[in-house]
Order: structure tokens, then sequence, then C-alpha cells
């Protein structure tokens, strides 16, 4: 079996962030980049090859698109619960535009179902870390945000996903502003391990 740099996937792994629209320029990521993250995301491990992932890139005048979709799709069914809040729709409306690129996350659900569903939006999760690890090797930012629209019901036929998948939500991709390196923090590992034997 082939092998590879330890060290380097090492780094690459423990140097992944998500870095926020905030942080990012006006200068466009390259689309090689973007075809790269998703040609990555295509490898994920994936139980009985279903291969649930399914993306929309938005880009460009795409995004204007997004953004006005989701923020009168929003507007429309928190007007009806009664929970409409005109700062959450102006974010959803302007948020989009910061990014060079937003990946729209779908898993689609085997026809047969055969899989519990768990296994299906795990095989898509590990499709998002490759793109994430993919975009931190180009040193590329990106960050995967679930809130807005992404639990609609109304908001999956723009995605192009049916009643039985899911929208797991959206990778907002971009360049980073120069100097800017979040450093990361977790608990030891031995916190979280039982070894048996």
């Amino acid at each position: 079996m082939t092998k590879f740099d330890t060290q380097s996937v090492n780094d690459l792994i423990r140097n992944r962030r998500s870095i926020y629209p905030a942080q990012y320029t006006d200068e466009p990521v390259d689309d090689a980049i973007i075809k790269e993250m998703l040609e990555n995301a295509n490898w994920a491990p994936t139980h009985k090859l279903t291969e649930p992932w399914r993306f929309v890139v938005f880009k460009g005048e795409g995004l204007q698109k997004l953004a006005t979709f989701q923020a009168e799709l929003y507007e429309r069914v928190s007007m009806a619960r009664g929970t409409f809040n005109e700062t959450t729709r102006e974010k959803l409306a302007t948020k989009p535009l910061l990014a060079s690129h937003i990946i729209a996350i779908g898993m689609s659900r085997d026809a047969k179902e055969v899989l519990p569903l768990e296994e299906e939006i795990s095989a898509v999760a590990m499709a998002v870390q490759n793109m994430y690890l993919t975009a931190t090797a180009h040193g590329i930012g990106c960050y995967w945000g679930s809130g807005g629209i992404t639990y609609y019901e109304e908001a999956k036929a723009f995605f192009g996903l049916e009643a039985k998948d899911r929208l797991l939500g959206f990778l907002y991709v971009g360049t980073v502003k120069e100097g800017f390196a979040p450093q990361g923090r977790r608990n030891p590992i031995e916190d979280k391990v039982s070894w048996v034997g």
C-alpha cells in the first residue's frame, strides 16, 4: 500500500480551521480549486457505494440568486410561523455576497433506503471534510454553516433535492485576508478515549 508523508498529513488535519466570510477578501478563488475540492469530496467513504453527497456551487451572479432566494424564503416561512426577524433576513440577503463561492450541501437518500439515515449523513460529512482539507492545503478559507433555511422543507427543490433528501447546510469559500491565521484549541485526546486490552 502507498505510504504518504505522515507529518504533512498530520499538519494539514491539525491546521484546518473554519474561517468565516468576514475574513475573506474580494479576490475570487480559482474554479480549479473548487473543482479539486469537489473531486476529493467524491472520494469520501460511502457504505454500499451509495455516494449520497449532492452539491450545488454558487459563484458570481449565482451568489445573488442564492441570497435573494434564502432571504425571501425565510421571510415567507418565518412570517407564517410568527418568528420573523428583520436582522436575520438582512443577514441572509447579504452574507452570501461576502464569499467567492458557496457550495450547498445535500444528502440524496438512496431510493431503497437500505442504509440507516445516520450513515448517509455521515458519508456527506466526510465528503465535506475532504473539501475542508483540500481548501486548507491551498490556503483557502471555508466554513460549513447550517443556519438560515437549511432545515426548511420548502428549500429542497431549489437545490435539486427531493422530499426524502436532506439539505445539510452551506460551505462558504473565500480567499483569506493577509495575516489572518486562527489558532486551534482542543482538549487532550486522553480525556475522550478508553483503551480495552
